[in-house]
């Protein structure tokens, strides 16, 4: 698939033809595990909204339960079959079964936050879903923290887009969004060195 598909533009346009199916499907896919930029078309979204093209409500209500139902779908993909393909994945890359299940239970420890703050992040918010599954996280916390991450992401991206539209460019808006995601993940991975790192010294 052409990376040309995703540009601005063409998410621009897809926004104005199919309105808030655009927005709800964008996310709803790529909470799903499907790497595509959901939140980049909730921030157009956003933007069209404050514009007078889309109403406000109607595409807060379009990301917030496309995001919701999204990470539901990845949720059960890993909680189904989710585990047997890391194996298979982890065989590849020489990676052994103990190896991921120390990372799986890493993640059922701090399983809370990740679903809640991951909508945040760049990548985690594409694979908090199913690695929830994955980590077997109780389905009852998981719609909680996945529903509450989901409203505050919602709000805040449409609401930034919305507000901040009228006084700056789209592009400089998505620009420090990403910027913003990509920070949160460079620093999650840094913590996580370095945690790993200090529990070795013991």
């Amino acid at each position: 698939m052409s990376l040309e598909l995703f540009s601005l533009d063409n998410i621009q346009e897809i926004a104005r033809q199919y309105g808030y199916w655009a927005v709800f499907l964008g996310i709803a896919l790529e909470n799903t595990g499907i790497p595509l930029p959901g939140e980049t078309i909730t921030v157009v979204g956003g933007f069209f909204a404050g514009s007078g093209e889309l109403k406000y409500w109607l595409v807060l209500g379009s990301a917030i339960s496309g995001a919701v139902l999204g990470d539901n779908f990845g949720y059960w993909i890993g909680r189904m079959g989710g585990w047997p393909f890391l194996l298979k994945v982890g065989s590849i890359f020489r990676i052994q079964e103990k190896q991921l299940e120390e990372g799986r239970n890493k993640f059922r420890k701090n399983a809370e936050s990740a679903v809640f703050f991951g909508r945040f992040i760049a990548l985690l918010r594409i694979f908090a879903g199913p690695i929830a599954g994955v980590a077997e996280m109780p389905y009852g916390r998981f719609l909680l923290c996945n529903f509450s991450g989901a409203a505050l992401w919602g709000f805040i991206m449409v609401s930034i887009s919305f507000f901040l539209g009228k006084l700056v460019p789209l592009y400089q808006i998505v620009h420090w969004i990403s910027q913003f995601g990509v920070a949160l993940l460079f620093l999650i991975i840094l913590g996580f060195i370095l945690t790993t790192w200090w529990e070795s010294q013991d």
